[in-house]
């Protein structure tokens, strides 16, 4: 797969569907296994702001052709697509062949605005009705594949079979096994010569769902709420629309990210999409689940895509080999957590992760003790543990170095420790030997481990009674943003500086990266 560059020029405001500056449509599969919990559903969908429902006759448990079709498309308050999904392409569909079909062509008679096909059978399906078609019906022929994304020439062929059919829209369903998969969904919805509805399924996949309207997608697919999703990766209408901001996404819209693994957790699409609204420029920031960064990075090299990346776990020091350029700082740390793509396409990196925490561990030993901010840090002196020593433990271990705090590295890897421990002049312990290592009173501890963060919150890198010989504890993990290790701490009566302390902080550092804008132009 080369890298993404697509050319988007021609899509600018699309052909006027929709709201706003995106032409892509937001659809919502209602899933009722009843009529009457189907309505409800179509109610909720327009509330939350859908522009059309996908009505799945596959899931009503009991199901009466004529009177339920009528039913479902007369009182719905938004324009329908009817899709009856036998279980041979993925939906809940078992019987007669001949009857599913009769369905779908009585939706098209009783007012359906588009009928879902599949391409197996769109053929015989728009045969059936070629003359009949009533004005403005859209016949949706869809290819859903539940094992990978086939090579662009592949798919370029399937959109060529689906259009033979007489489909006036394509839909093409992979499933994403990498990220750059969606390069290729993107490729295709460019270029394709009917209107195309291109998605990767599973989290690998979910930017090929948000990124519609960049590359021209007819619609996208947002569930009601996060236990009514109809496949894999699908995100909600609400997150689509506000979190997003999905109606202001156009083909020239900038793209950022998180770059991890895991990343679903990450709340920095929430502190970004805001702070790019608040001030009117055009970018969007989304969760990218990234398994091999050199692979994402070569896939996704135009300048208005991946145009800034945070880095987290496993890949702070991964990425470091991806740069062309790397902040002196950042190379000292050995670290990086933020990317930005210049203009000319070259990747430039930064550490703000040693700012973030350090300016918040050095506010919460000033509220402790009182003192006023003055020329010396508040760290100068005190003993700092760090826990871990990978990416944000290397951050900690230099920042607090730097401010002239006495360092201690403990890992579970002792290698790791000394090495890092060297580096900052400071020294090394296996994280088994920190519960008994009290050798004043008084020290600080920043723990950069993952252990504590969800699912496992009842994990503690050290156990409660060890705390007492702290007078601050710092947890970088954020989710749950009150771990057992703070919680512990505050029995003990130590201070705390919770994880999102250095989220928002060092995330204030990368937004200034990425815009060059200053404090005074954020609101």
């Amino acid at each position: 797969m080369g890298s993404l560059s697509v050319d988007t020029s021609n899509l600018q405001k699309g052909s006027g569907f929709g709201k706003s500056s995106s032409a892509t449509l937001v659809c919502t599969p209602v899933l009722g296994t009843s009529v009457n919990q189907m309505l409800v559903d179509m109610a909720r969908a327009k509330q939350i702001g859908a522009d059309l429902v996908e009505i799945r006759l596959d899931y009503l448990t009991d199901f009466n052709p004529r009177f339920d079709l009528e039913t479902l498309i007369k009182q719905c308050p938004l324009p329908t697509i009817v899709t009856y999904r036998p279980k041979w392409e993925g939906g809940r569909y078992e019987g007669d062949e001949s009857r599913r079909q009769d369905a779908l062509r009585l939706a098209m008679e009783l007012g359906a605005d588009y009928i879902d096909v599949e391409l197996q059978v769109a053929h015989e399906f728009n045969s059936s009705i070629y003359g009949k078609k009533p004005d403005n019906f859209k016949v949706i022929v869809s290819s859903h594949n539940f094992h990978n994304t086939p090579s662009s020439e592949a798919i370029a062929n399937l959109i060529a079979r689906i259009q033979s059919t007489g489909a006036d829209i394509a839909k093409i369903v992979t499933t994403a096994s990498d990220i750059t998969d969606c390069a290729r969904i993107f490729q295709i919805t460019v270029h394709s010569q009917i209107p195309t509805i291109g998605i990767a399924l599973g989290e690998r996949g979910s930017l090929s769902r948000v990124l519609s309207p960049k590359f021209g997608g007819y619609l996208t697919y947002g569930a009601l709420d996060t236990d009514a999703v109809s496949a894999p990766g699908q995100t909600t209408v609400k997150d689509l629309l506000e979190l997003y901001n999905f109606r202001l996404i156009r083909p020239d819209t900038k793209v950022y990210g998180i770059i991890g693994k895991p990343v679903g957790h990450s709340k920095s699409p929430l502190l970004f999409n805001a702070a790019f609204k608040s001030v009117g420029l055009n970018a969007v920031y989304l969760h990218f689940l990234v398994d091999d960064v050199e692979k994402f990075f070569n896939t996704y090299s135009s300048p208005d895509f991946a145009s800034g990346c945070s880095c987290t776990i496993p890949h702070k020091e991964a990425a470091l080999k991806c740069m062309d350029e790397v902040d002196h700082i950042a190379k000292k740390i050995g670290a990086i957590n933020n990317i930005v793509r210049r203009p000319d396409g070259k990747l430039t990196a930064f550490n703000t992760d040693y700012i973030g925490a350090i300016t918040a561990i050095e506010d919460g030993l000033r509220g402790l003790e009182g003192v006023k901010p003055a020329p010396r840090s508040p760290l100068s002196g005190k003993l700092f543990v760090v826990l871990g020593a990978g990416g944000a433990g290397k951050s900690l271990a230099y920042g607090a170095a730097q401010k002239g705090a006495r360092v201690v590295v403990a890992n579970r890897t002792f290698e790791r420790a000394k090495e890092l421990a060297d580096k900052v002049g400071g020294k090394y312990l296996a994280l088994s030997e920190v519960e008994n290592f009290h050798p004043e009173e008084a020290m600080v501890l920043a723990n950069t481990t993952s252990v504590g963060m969800k699912p496992n919150i009842d994990q503690t890198p050290i156990p409660k009674h060890a705390l007492k010989h702290y007078c601050l504890v710092f947890d970088a993990i954020y989710t749950p943003k009150d771990t057992r290790l703070l919680r512990e701490a505050k029995e003990a009566r130590a201070a705390i500086v919770y994880g999102t302390e250095m989220l928002i902080r060092q995330g204030f550092e990368q937004y200034k990266n990425f815009t060059g804008l200053t404090g005074n132009n954020y609101n």
